[in-house]
């Protein structure tokens, strides 16, 4: 589904959380789409099972999961659109810490743009090719 990245300053519940909103946001996972159960993902990810279940509580609650008691977890029919202050918000925060790694590095703005393109396109064409 997606990789956890250790060395990722972000919880790792935060990491699955976002991995799943990425592949639902890709159309990876469609609505009404079965998700792994809490076990099978801790598994393939190497993690805690409550770490998953935590990643799993957030988004049921947050309307982008649906549990179905003696079922499974499903992708919601309807996906919530967060408002547009939660958005810029979201990309506020990943720029700032993002511009900070990159100006530790050294690397100049022009050449740290050239990556988020890059990173973006990337992200895009993977999904494509797995779809």
């Amino acid at each position: 589904m997606f990789a956890i990245n250790p060395a990722d300053p972000a919880p790792i519940w935060r990491q699955i959380e976002e991995g799943v909103r990425r592949l639902i946001a890709l159309g990876a996972l469609q609505p009404g789409a079965s998700v792994p159960s809490v076990r099978d993902l801790a598994k393939d990810l190497r993690v805690n099972p409550n770490t998953v279940a935590r990643a799993y509580q957030r988004l049921a609650e947050g309307g982008v999961l649906s549990v179905k008691r003696g079922e499974g977890t499903y992708v919601a029919d309807e996906q919530p659109q967060p408002k547009k202050a939660q958005r810029n918000g979201a990309l506020r925060d990943a720029a700032i810490r993002y511009a900070s790694t990159a100006i530790a590095v050294g690397s100049a703005l022009e050449d740290a743009v050239d990556e988020v393109e890059t990173a973006y396109e990337r992200v895009v064409r993977e999904h494509r090719r797995k779809a």
